[in-house]
């Protein structure tokens, strides 16, 4: 087995031979729960041969000692590099590194959101009973501090492994860094004064003349002036763009045509070369989860990407969201830094919607009663969903189930098949359990 052989294999009883420096160190509760020092993986792994230790959690793995124990520890510093895709995490101690790890949160909620409504929509409108319109049932109206779901989801998840973080470490301080972002700045530079209340397209009938006043009236496709004119959207709303201005175009009515949209006419080829806009989706949210800190977290050190990038260029680490992580927490010289990272993705297990669009391939009843399907079956013969299982010598998570089988996907994201066979399904009884998981999934890296 490697050098940096990965930490799961502690748990399944392996004495492995390793590096010590290059790996990262496991977490450790004393006999009454409280958290000690971590401790390196050689002898996490010979406690638990001894039967010293017991496994408390996979995921960052952590032993619970079985017998008394001093309990002095040194300070510990907890780095949170906040992000609206990325969360950087780091534990740091003196002039070692403890752990570090990154998390990928869902970019899908209000997409799925979407859809669901959709689904909604299209069967309020078919031949079912009357059902009175309400309105007094608004979520707005209901709760104060309203977030969209999309936004609420992904600061619920980063308060929650902050968290995570200061239990598994003892004597901690916790250091986060906060983005502070004026959007109206980052669109108009030389803004000041009265003209954050006016806006860009303050003294137009609305957006759409705003458009045509900064195209100079100008189709974009055929430079051509004198036409009947359109705006066109650069990012389709379907594909998640906006509104705003700068996702408009000037276009004349010949060349804004359904057979130009498709590939080969002159408008798909325009947006080809001008697809990229400038999207302002991620400042709102790193000025909601700055508020949202200083609230929950009063106590902790914040910092700011200005003073993180020079920090991490002086001690020559590599632009990641772990590395700005360390850098946050408030080290000033490494001595000890793993060549292991754990990376941290969220996983979904429910389709929400209680209908389909279209039934899918060998149902055998009309897709009309709400009920929810076998594709949101999330427990079979002792097995769950993205349970971490070990099947054909290949490890990997569960993805779904069928009748007698179940999905396996591999760290690639690939299925694990039978040896020999094309279909996807694997028995249940080749599988053997590793883990249970609830909505995430680990994956150890090498640098």
């Amino acid at each position: 087995m490697p050098a940096t052989a990965s930490i799961y294999n502690i748990g399944e009883g392996k004495l492995t031979s390793y590096k010590e420096v290059r790996n990262l160190r496991v977490f450790v509760k004393n006999l009454r729960g409280q958290s000690l020092m971590p401790c390196s993986q050689r002898k996490a792994r010979l406690l638990l041969k001894n039967k010293k230790a017991k496994i408390y959690c996979y995921n960052p793995f952590t032993i619970q000692l079985l017998y008394a124990t001093g309990e002095t520890v040194q300070k510990c510093n907890i780095g949170i590099d906040t992000g609206s895709r990325h969360i950087g995490l780091a534990i740091t101690s003196e002039k070692k590194v403890l752990f570090k790890g990154e998390i990928n949160l869902r970019q899908d909620v209000k997409s799925n959101l979407d859809t669901r409504r959709i689904y909604r929509r299209n069967r309020r409108n078919r031949k079912t009973r009357y059902r009175k319109a309400r309105f007094l049932n608004r979520v707005k109206s209901k709760k104060q501090n309203w977030l969209p779901p999309s936004i609420e989801s992904k600061i619920n998840h980063t308060f929650n492994w902050i968290d995570k973080l200061e239990n598994l470490a003892a004597d901690t301080k916790l250091h986060i860094e906060a983005g502070k972002f004026d959007i109206a700045k980052m669109i108009r530079p030389d803004i000041q004064g009265k003209d954050y209340q006016q806006g860009q397209c303050y003294g137009y009938f609305d957006t759409r003349y705003f458009v045509f006043a900064r195209d100079g009236y100008t189709c974009q496709c055929c430079k051509k002036k004198n036409k009947i004119l359109n705006t066109h959207h650069i990012i389709y709303r379907s594909n998640g763009g906006t509104d705003r201005a700068d996702n408009l175009i000037t276009v004349c009515t010949d060349c804004h045509t359904s057979e130009n949209h498709e590939k080969g006419g002159i408008l798909y080829e325009w947006q080809q070369r001008h697809k990229k806009v400038k999207q302002y989706k991620e400042p709102p949210f790193m000025n909601i989860i700055r508020k949202r800190i200083l609230k929950k977290y009063p106590d902790a050190v914040i910092c700011y990407g200005s003073q993180t990038t020079p920090k991490r260029k002086d001690m020559n680490l590599d632009k990641t969201h772990y590395n700005d992580a360390i850098i946050i927490s408030g080290i000033e010289d490494i001595k000890e830094n793993p060549d292991e990272w754990l990376l941290i993705k969220q996983f979904r297990k429910k389709k929400r919607s209680l209908h389909e669009a279209n039934a899918r391939k060998g149902r055998k009843e009309p897709n009309i009663t709400q009920k929810r399907n076998s594709k949101n079956t999330s427990y079979y013969k002792g097995m769950y969903l993205n349970d971490y299982v070990e099947v054909f010598g290949q490890k990997g998570y569960i993805s779904g189930f069928t009748n007698g089988g179940v999905y396996v996907k591999n760290t690639n994201d690939g299925y694990i098949t039978m040896p020999g066979k094309k279909y996807k399904q694997v028995s249940i009884s080749n599988i053997v359990r590793i883990c249970h998981n609830n909505n995430w999934q680990y994956y150890m890296q090498n640098i």
